[in-house]
């Protein structure tokens, strides 16, 4: 079989608060929305913007760290695959589809407490050879700033 590729990556915004819920199994599911933006020239040169929606769902600990850390509003960075699921509508008899990305990375740009800009110190990776959440020194600009630094310490 010839080799392919299912990775897609995204930065945008939560639509509205993840919904959570358990599998009969007892895995955690989130669901929620993410919205990308595209700007765009139309033919009279005005400048428009185009909003996409994305339908996302995590499984298992990237779901409880969604639950935890994610809120409308917040950015997200996310790298995952499409998945595209189809049935038959019970009331119509048509064939329904619905496209999600499932998640494999995510990153929180947003703080604990805004909705906006900003970085958030927690990262995960959902790959079973993922490392474990990578949190910052609290005070980093502090340490930074402790640090002395003389033109003799830089290599060039």
């Amino acid at each position: 079989m010839a080799k392919s590729v299912n990775k897609v990556i995204l930065l945008g915004n939560v639509g509205k608060d993840p919904e959570i819920r358990s599998t009969g199994g007892g895995t955690m599911v989130a669901s929620f929305t993410l919205a990308t933006s595209d700007r765009t020239k139309d033919p009279q040169g005005n400048w428009q913007d185009r909003t996409e929606w994305h339908n996302l769902k995590a499984f298992g600990r990237t779901a409880e760290i969604v639950r935890d850390y994610v809120k409308k509003g917040h950015k997200l960075f996310v790298e995952g695959r499409i998945s595209t699921s189809s049935w038959d509508d019970k009331e119509s008899g048509q064939k329904r589809y619905r496209t999600e990305i499932i998640v494999n990375d995510l990153s929180l740009l947003s703080g604990r407490d805004d909705g906006g800009g900003g970085a958030s110190p927690y990262s995960r990776q959902s790959s079973s050879t993922s490392a474990m959440d990578q949190r910052q020194p609290a005070h980093q600009d502090e340490y930074a700033q402790s640090a002395e630094i003389s033109d003799d310490d830089i290599p060039f």
